[in-house]
This record gives C-alpha cells, sequence and structure tokens, in this order.
C-alpha cells in the first residue's frame, strides 16, 4: 500500500462539511485517480506545464478572490496533503482568506489514503505549493482547474 498514490481531484458534489458557499448540483464531479508511484511520476512529468500555467494565472484569481467574488462563486487551490507513511493526495481546498503567502481554508475533498485528515479540516500552505485553482460558478461551470480538466482526459 505504501507504493499507491492517490491522486484526488475535487468531488463537489461529496463535500462533508458545512460550506460557507453553495455549489452548483451540474458541477463537476470528482474522479479519483489511484496510481503507482511509477505512474505517479508520469503523471507529474504531464501536468508539469499545466501547474506552471496555473500558477502564473493565480495572481489574478487571488486578486479577484481578495476584491470578493461575487455571490455563489467559491475559490478552491489543489494541494498535496502527505502523511507520516509518505502517502500522497491531492485535494482541493476551499479559501477562507490569503494573508501575505498563506492561503488558509478547508479540506474540500475524501480523503481516501492519506491519514490525519479529513474533509473540513482547517489547512494552510503557502502560495508557492499550489498545483492548481479553480472558481465555481453558481451554474455549475468552472474557471480555472486546468490540471483537473486534463485529468479528466488523462489515461493512465
Amino acid at each position: 500500500m505504501k507504493n499507491l498514490i492517490a491522486l484526488i481531484f475535487a468531488v463537489f458534489s461529496s463535500l462533508a462539511f458545512a460550506q460557507p458557499y453553495q455549489l452548483s448540483p451540474s458541477a463537476p464531479q470528482d474522479k479519483p485517480l489511484p496510481a503507482t508511484l511509477a505512474q505517479k511520476q508520469k503523471l507529474d512529468a504531464a501536468i508539469q506545464p499545466l501547474v506552471k500555467q496555473a500558477r502564473a494565472s493565480y495572481p489574478d484569481a487571488k486578486r479577484r478572490f481578495l476584491a470578493g467574488l461575487p455571490q455563489g462563486e467559491a475559490f478552491f487551490v489543489t494541494a498535496s496533503l502527505n502523511d507520516q507513511s509518505g502517502l500522497t493526495e491531492r485535494v482541493f481546498i476551499a479559501v477562507q482568506r490569503v494573508e501575505g503567502n498563506t492561503i488558509s481554508g478547508k479540506v474540500a475533498s475524501d480523503i481516501l489514503l492519506v491519514k490525519g485528515y479529513k474533509a473540513g479540516d482547517a489547512y494552510s500552505l503557502p502560495e508557492a505549493e499550489i498545483i492548481d485553482w479553480l472558481i465555481s460558478k453558481p451554474d455549475g461551470s468552472e474557471e480555472g482547474n486546468l490540471v483537473g480538466k486534463f485529468l479528466d482526459t488523462y489515461h493512465l
């Protein structure tokens, strides 16, 4: 099990905590993607250009979040959670605030692999560690989520 890495990219419909936002029932569904270590390394190489692009476009999304998103929109970043046994799981963090270079929010994905985390837990990370960002719209559409959209079509 230690060589199994879970790559999880948001299950909006199964958020397991009280939310300060309402997501549309038509928001995209999560598709957990379990992977071996070798598959994870191949995937990491494949998404690297998208991660770079997401990080480059993050400052504008951050600016809009800090200015106040329209009612019904929610801001998320994708982050990697790691546990003491060396397992990694990528999850969405529902952003509640950004102060300096630190993003704070709540884990917004069901945790399937790593230990010590659960949906709804408070979590903070440096901006330099984001993998992707996403703004969910009231109609179920989304802005950003470059890596997540790529993963919807990626086959290990």
